[in-house]
């Protein structure tokens, strides 16, 4: 994107974009500072966020396109105080349009200078709750992670799904050992289900969503009961005013027709045991199991793999006509 003037003209071509332009335009967030770092010091931010070596060239290279072009930089600036006024709430949204494919690379890498911008307002955040500084790291480090999803998918370098790492930027969620835990709220139908238990909890009470990342080795039992007592004492010092009571989780992982696929010992099946099932969504969530277990959800079913029982499950039930679902879960913490 090398024209100036033709960053905000190409998104107020699209209405999609139009809109989200014109909401951040209408904000009017606090004047935060948003300073990006020069370009001998940007390779070791990038690294400590574990973003993959092939793209930190390419980032440090387009340092300069972001900050001196002035349109750019403006909308690098309403990005970043969107997102950084809203450290510490829960709950929002995030809004993370792809950006033209006309932008090329700038367009690819867009939010991740959005999130360098917002680092140090987020890790001042952490720090006044005493969030660890390990914690912090581990957590921010999905950054990278993400950043090495997309190029595994494209062969090119850029951010999968942007607006996932908000969560953490915001200090949403955060990575206890091996799950991560996010500061939510019971929706109507599992917070009904908790409520018809005999819980004194019910819709809107806070929960803590839990999410399963698929790089830190076996969901063992044990490594989830580590996870959730560290989550346990995290919650309680980092955040006592919210008293944490119930844990959620909303995957394809809770979708009980596992239970017909896979072994009785399966650590899924394990995870999958903790959980009351509140309900199970109607809509396929083929594609997304996909992605999640195979990395590619557009590849053929013949072509995929069948190294395990669970590749082989997944792919055995849709070549049979069936289709996978999100389940609802939650238990007592």
């Amino acid at each position: 994107m090398s024209n100036r003037g033709a960053v905000l003209e190409s998104l107020r071509a699209d209405r999609t974009l139009d809109r989200w332009l014109r909401d951040l335009e209408t904000e009017d967030p606090p004047e935060l500072d948003v300073t990006l770092p020069d370009a001998d010091d940007l390779p070791e931010v990038l690294l400590d966020l574990a973003v993959p070596h092939e793209d930190i060239n390419e980032l440090v290279a387009l340092r300069a396109q972001v900050v001196q072009d002035a349109e750019v930089r403006r909308l690098l600036e309403l990005v970043t105080r969107s997102l950084a006024c809203r450290i510490g709430t829960i709950g929002y949204q995030t809004q993370a349009p792809d950006l033209p494919k006309s932008w090329g690379a700038l367009g690819r890498y867009f939010y991740v200078f959005v999130y360098v911008a917002t680092l140090p307002h987020t890790l001042d955040y952490h720090r006044g709750l005493g969030v660890p500084p390990e914690i912090s790291s581990r957590t921010l480090a999905d950054i990278g992670r993400n950043m090495s999803r997309y190029r595994t998918r494209y062969g090119v370098g850029g951010m999968l799904h942007p607006w996932w790492p908000a969560l953490h930027l915001r200090g949403e969620l955060y990575q206890l050992g091996r799950l991560q835990f996010q500061r939510a709220t019971l929706g109507n139908r599992t917070g009904n289900s908790v409520a018809q238990a005999g819980l004194p909890y019910g819709p809107g009470s806070p929960t803590l969503g839990l999410h399963i990342p698929d790089h830190l080795g076996p969901l063992s039992p044990a490594a989830c009961d580590r996870s959730l007592e560290r989550a346990r004492e995290f919650f309680a010092r980092c955040y006592p005013e919210e008293r944490y009571a119930i844990a959620t989780c909303h995957s394809w992982l809770l979708d009980p027709q596992l239970q017909e696929r896979l072994p009785p010992v399966s650590n899924i099946l394990r995870f999958q045991r903790r959980f009351q099932i509140a309900y199970v969504s109607p809509e396929e969530f083929d594609q997304g199991t996909l992605g999640f277990v195979f990395g590619d959800p557009d590849q053929p079913l013949d072509a995929l793999p069948r190294r395990n029982s669970l590749e082989r499950a997944i792919v055995d039930h849709l070549r049979a006509g069936e289709h996978w679902h999100v389940g609802h879960g939650w238990f007592e913490l």
